[in-house]
């Protein structure tokens, strides 16, 4: 039993259960008693197993978590919590929406709650750049790489995104496609998504395939809502592609169900690949092929570098994680024809639009 678990079953968000956990005043009065409700009936005590725990030593260690549907980062934080239950040191977790300003709460909480370190789940590099010379804690953001930034109470482990996009983009070429859209993020270097789309365009171009951001690329949350109306507008836009990359699981998740759901399939209709490799890819369907991230490797060097830097002053170290592709279900040879046919068959393109 989980956070996740006790929101679904109140019928509330992640970051709603987090707060009413924290003792946050800007919950409803009815969601709070929801809420505590099911918790009581789960008997779930949030003080050893909740991703938000109650602090019970004024310095907890901090793990701020970007977004409440990144499924990759559930797993990395499980083996996080582990870690350091394991040493006996008090996690405190919170649960931030995809687009908040991670480092200006950090500064707040940092004040009002004084941690003795900090992990970021997630982080736009701009913010870091910005602000986070206000933070004075041993702190290791993950999935993103804070070198260059120069702070020096700042580590990163991160996979290379670019080349693992370029990776993805060398296995759908030798499985055949030579139209490949790409699917989520930003264009913003800054970010994550950035990264990987700047690394898939690399190996687009490396390959002689035409590609344009403006006719190829759709931008989109690392949500399955948004992966399923995401698809829509590009395949409108590019109903020739025979594959596309989506560059998180969950935006792949989406979008295979937005296909199934206007009579395609995958990968009958279409190819998709995810990133990530989050253990629901091994589980849907159909299993999503995609890059999976190492995450023990992300959770342990993690907590190695804060806990360096916990010991006493420690250079900030910049590390890469392991990457490869599992290969299963959701690519498959390129069908020219698919998107078309699923166009044409709707009878009101603007079914798959929506």
């Amino acid at each position: 039993m989980n956070i996740r678990d006790i929101a679904e079953r109140a019928g509330y968000g992640v970051s709603t259960v987090s707060r009413v956990i924290n003792g946050q005043s800007n919950v409803s009065d009815q969601a709070r008693e929801r809420i505590l409700a099911v918790m009581d009936a789960c008997g779930y005590e949030p003080n050893t197993n909740a991703r938000y725990l109650k602090m019970r030593s004024p310095s907890p260690v901090a793990v701020f978590v970007m977004g409440t549907s990144n499924r990759l980062f559930g797993d990395i934080l499980t083996r996080i919590q582990a870690r350091f239950w394991a040493l006996g040191e008090e996690v405190a977790v919170t649960h931030l929406e995809d687009d908040a300003n991670e480092v200006q709460f950090a500064i707040g909480y940092q004040q009002t709650r004084h941690p003795k370190a900090m992990l970021f789940l997630g982080g736009e590099r701009t913010y870091f750049r910005e602000a986070f010379g206000q933070i004075t804690v041993p702190s290791v953001l993950i999935t993103n790489t804070a070198e260059g930034l120069g702070f020096e109470n700042l580590s990163s482990v991160t996979i290379d995104n670019e080349a693992a996009a370029a990776r993805a983009i060398d296995y759908l070429h030798a499985a055949g496609h030579r139209r490949i859209g790409i699917l989520g993020g930003t264009r913003s270097p800054e970010q994550i998504g950035g990264r990987r789309l700047e690394g898939a365009e690399s190996a687009l171009m490396a390959h002689g395939i035409v590609f344009s951001r403006d006719q190829d690329y759709e931008p989109c949350d690392f949500t399955e809502e948004a992966g399923y109306r995401a698809i829509g507008r590009l395949l409108w836009r590019s109903p020739d592609l025979t594959a596309v990359l989506a560059l998180g699981d969950v935006i792949a998740f989406g979008a295979i169900r937005a296909i199934y759901d206007r009579g395609g399939s995958v990968p009958g209709t279409l190819s998709i690949m995810g990133f990530d490799g989050t253990a629901l890819s091994r589980y849907s369907v159909p299993r999503i092929t995609t890059v999976r991230q190492d995450t023990d490797a992300l959770a342990d060097r993690s907590v190695d570098l804060l806990l360096q830097g916990m010991q006493g002053p420690a250079q900030a170290l910049h590390e890469l994680a392991p990457f490869d592709i599992l290969e299963q279900e959701s690519v498959g040879a390129p069908n020219t024809s698919g998107v078309a046919d699923l166009l044409a068959a709707a009878h009101d393109t603007h079914r798959l639009h929506r």
